[in-house]
């Protein structure tokens, strides 16, 4: 028995009409599952721009004895630009780090010193913060080097939280998108259960199973087609609403939001993995439901 785009069109218009209450439930649960999955996924991208944003301005500092010759300073920041665990210094001059010092230190301890006493330094940002250790382990105490400092603890904090953020994020995910895979299907297969007698006269004159079952799951394309979109327009609104499309100036570096900002690209990717899911959720699971109905 031949099967026309025309008959799996009209099939699949006339079922949806004819329990149309049943054709909105299974929308409104794709509409809220995918747009709790993509909620979640969105997020998740936001702390991991969050983290590169964090990693960025993780630095160690590696200061110069004030007594270190020219030529000994410019070898260590040599030294220090070939190490693979720094991806790039900045020299700070002795009248830099003196008038720094003039901000920071208490005025009796400033008015004590000299800028003779204040060492040079190397503002070095890091490839992978986790590394910080490495840096001070492999310059400390070496000829002309002062000191060495990193945010140690404050590292370790940071990447605790940042891996705990991301995996909780990526767990809601795929726990939202399997809770709305059995969703759908339980709806999708109420629905066919409601026609089951209808299925059973189909294969009783003769109808094949591809003839049967292709208008179902043209049903479930076009409800997850809809209620992917709603999750879309979900989606954009949250990216929109929070201000996730901000972009990161000097002023709002300090933000959480402005570091969790994503470009217009990746929302992109997201409403498109959204409405592919979506998609594919509605035309396996319309697919999968029917089977069990198709044994007379």
């Amino acid at each position: 028995m031949p099967v026309s785009v025309g008959y799996v069109s009209r099939e699949a218009a006339t079922n949806l009409w004819r329990n149309r209450l049943m054709t909105v439930a299974a929308i409104l649960t794709v509409a809220v599952s995918l747009a709790l999955v993509g909620s979640a996924l969105l997020l998740k991208q936001g702390a991991s721009q969050a983290t590169v944003q964090w990693q960025n301005k993780v630095d160690a500092i590696v200061w110069v004895n004030p007594t270190a010759s020219p030529s000994l300073s410019a070898s260590i920041g040599t030294e220090l630009n070939q190490f693979p665990y720094i991806k790039s210094c900045i020299h700070r001059s002795q009248a830099y780090d003196f008038n720094e010092a003039r901000v920071i230190e208490p005025a009796d301890e400033f008015q004590a010193t000299s800028q003779a006493d204040y060492p040079s330094s190397y503002r070095c940002t890091l490839t992978d913060p986790s590394q910080a250790s490495a840096v001070y382990q492999q310059f400390i105490g070496k000829p002309g080097i002062f000191d060495v400092k990193y945010p140690g603890q404050q590292i370790k904090t940071m990447q605790s939280v940042i891996h705990i953020l991301q995996w909780v994020f990526l767990s809601v995910a795929v726990v939202l998108l399997l809770s709305a895979s059995v969703l759908i299907l339980n709806t999708i297969r109420m629905a066919i259960f409601a026609r089951r007698r209808e299925v059973s006269v189909m294969k009783l004159v003769g109808a094949t199973n591809w003839f049967i079952r292709l208008p179902f799951m043209a049903e479930g394309l076009i409800q997850g087609l809809l209620g992917a979109g709603v999750a879309v327009l979900v989606v954009l609104a949250l990216y929109w609403g929070i201000g996730l499309d901000t972009a990161r100036t000097a002023a709002n570096q300090g933000s959480l939001i402005a570091q969790m900002s994503l470009s217009g690209w990746e929302v992109a990717v997201t409403c498109m993995l959204v409405a592919a899911v979506g998609v594919v959720v509605g035309v396996a699971g319309s697919a999968f439901a029917v089977r069990r109905f198709l044994d007379v």
